[in-house]
């Protein structure tokens, strides 16, 4: 193979990763600069970036469209599923993980985040893992608490009072 012809390729290869990478720098300003002008009291919960939080401001749109946190779980797709048959009920239950995919990943990926930086919500998680739970089942119910910390601050405007992790 022709050297030339492979260092020609990989200066071009350099310059669209270059390209692109500019063109998520831009995005990126622009997401934190519309947030920060929202002035959104998700952003007040310690460990949700911009990122995250321009996900899940964009992902649930109106708060209004919700009459309580217990729909807005439905919609990030974060409700356990119930299985009965007759009088037998199920002790065992998983996600459906109907809704938006966007909004529920946004939404462990925050509750992982927040676990690190808030002792209500470390403590929550510790508490769920000392029950004998795996920690991925630990990070659904830590995500459940935080959309109903999230649907109330969005639902009053209030900021978020944080706890430091110790």
């Amino acid at each position: 193979m022709n050297s030339d012809s492979i260092s020609f390729e990989l200066k071009q290869t350099i310059s669209i990763i270059q390209f692109l990478q500019n063109q998520i720098d831009e995005l990126d300003k622009r997401i934190k600069e519309s947030l920060l002008e929202m002035d959104t009291p998700i952003l007040s919960i310690p460990g949700i970036s911009f990122k995250l939080a321009g996900t899940i401001i964009a992902e649930i749109g109106d708060i209004s469209r919700f009459d309580s946190p217990a729909k807005l779980l439905a919609f990030a797709g974060l409700d356990p599923s119930i299985y009965q048959s007759g009088k037998f009920f199920s002790t065992h239950s998983v996600m459906v993980k109907r809704g938006s995919k966007y909004l529920r990943f946004a939404l462990i990926n925050a509750a992982r985040m927040v676990c690190m930086n808030d002792a209500t919500f470390n403590n929550f998680k510790d508490k769920k893992l000392s029950e004998g739970k795996h920690y991925r089942v630990t990070l659904g119910h830590v995500a459940k608490k935080l959309v109903r910390v999230i649907y109330y601050l969005l639902k009053t405007n209030n900021k978020y009072q944080a706890n430091k992790v110790a």
